[in-house]
């Protein structure tokens, strides 16, 4: 579904800031009627019997090895801490989405278990400290950009996994499928979402305080490099001025030598200067992929903010849910008029470092209000689902999850809790401890 600045342009000529405005406004949102929808599924990989203990990287090499001749259908890739990633194909309905990863799932689940490992489930790892398995100076700038901020970014590029839930941009006309709607309700319900998927609560063998450890990350990481844009001003005006403003992650280098990384250079002064060379198209199409928004344009909407999910189908409760609030009208108006009175708490500042954000990280749906959202939100989603075409396999997996998380205020990060620490915990407004 993504389309690269540099499949349309000459990507070694030099870019000038009016370029770059130009080419960035034109081409990260790709207006029409909603009709594709993909998934990408991050997975944490553990020993099948003894998940505490950390896998040797031969054995993810050659695990990794084997998924590069398997028959996949969806596109695998390591990320740098040696999680698999399966990013599916353009669908064009959700059961079509559900059937072609699902299938592909069940190939590497037999290849894994064929070595004694297993793909697990969770927003952040509960155990293992961050080790990197790849050794790429792309990576190395990477970890010497982000070790800046601090310990976070090792994290985030090692220790954790998601599910990212990919939906065209919608029409150019406003309404409850339009660009600037979903645009707007991606960052309002995104919070929303990311409550009730909240799955990732230890980190260390130990409960952080947080119902998604994994979004903790983020906000440490920093708004230069995980903020999201301004929305009081136009999606495209909007976005385009957040990615020139940002900082630079690294300047690339040729063959296999380090590459520079400078420190608080945005890419507009970067076309200013020239410095340490000028910036190219390609320059500028890798630097979008270094910014980590919790809802990233890549000419369709690319929604970050979900912790990875327990079970073997547990990524389709959230890919569903999201699908129907923001594909069906009548979905997409019943959640655009339940989260508007939740946009008091994000005026502080930009998603993912104000209130709103802040609260469904820590305290998942045991914040009052964001139950309440999230109760008419899934039941809207619910009743919306048959109208999609989703078959009784996507709907039970939504009830169910309805009644045994949303409808008592729960997520999977308090199944968790529970197992370590006992039912008997402090209720919303303390820290979790242990």
């Amino acid at each position: 579904m993504s389309e690269s600045l540099s499949d349309c342009t000459e990507p070694r000529a030099a870019v000038t800031e009016a370029g770059a405005e130009a080419l960035v406004h034109g081409i990260s949102f790709k207006t029409g009627p909603p009709r594709l929808l993909g998934v990408e599924l991050e997975w944490l990989v553990h020993e099948l019997r003894r998940p505490q203990l950390p896998v040797a990287p031969e054995r993810l090499g050659a695990v990794h090895a084997a998924l590069r001749t398997a028959p996949l259908t969806s596109l695998f890739t390591v990320e740098p801490g040696g999680q698999l990633e399966l990013s599916s194909p353009p669908a064009a309905s959700l059961a079509e989405c559900v059937d072609t990863v699902s299938a592909d799932l069940r190939t590497v689940r037999a290849v894994l278990r064929e070595d004694g490992l297993r793909l697990v489930g969770i927003g952040h790892d509960p155990w293992q400290p961050p080790r990197r398995f790849l050794r790429e100076p792309r990576y190395d700038a990477m970890e010497a950009c982000l070790d800046r901020t601090g310990p976070a970014g090792r994290a985030m590029m090692c220790t954790s996994a998601s599910v990212q839930v990919c939906l065209d941009a919608g029409y150019e006309e406003p309404g409850p499928l339009g660009l600037g709607r979903r645009w707007w309700l991606a960052h309002q319900l995104g919070a929303v979402l990311m409550a009730a998927f909240a799955n990732s609560p230890m980190a260390g063998g130990r409960p952080t305080g947080w119902r998604s450890t994994r979004q903790l990350r983020w906000v440490e990481i920093g708004p230069g490099r995980a903020g999201g844009p301004d929305l009081d001003a136009e999606p495209r005006e909007a976005w385009t001025r957040h990615v020139l403003d940002s900082p630079v992650m690294c300047v690339r280098g040729d063959g296999d030598g380090p590459w520079h990384v400078p420190d608080g250079l945005t890419f507009r002064e970067w076309t200013r200067s020239g410095l340490p060379r000028p910036p190219t198209r390609e320059d500028l199409d890798y630097h979008l992929t270094t910014l980590f928004p919790p809802v990233r344009p890549r000419g369709h909407l690319e929604l970050r903010m979900l912790d990875a999910q327990p079970g073997e189908d547990g990524w389709i409760v959230p890919l569903a849910v999201t699908t129907a609030l923001f594909d069906d009208p009548q979905a997409a108006e019943t959640a655009y008029r339940a989260v508007k009175p939740l946009a008091e708490r994000t005026r502080a500042g930009r998603a993912p470092t104000n209130r709103l954000w802040l609260d469904a990280a820590r305290y998942g749906l045991a914040d009052p209000e964001l139950h309440e959202v999230a109760v008419a939100c899934f039941v809207a989603a619910l009743e919306a689902l048959p109208r999609l075409g989703a078959d009784r396999r996507i709907t039970d997996a939504v009830a169910s999850y309805l009644n045994r998380y949303v409808f008592r205020g729960r997520c999977p990060a308090d199944d968790l809790l529970d197992r370590l620490c006992g039912a008997d915990r402090r209720p919303y407004g303390k820290d979790i401890t242990s």
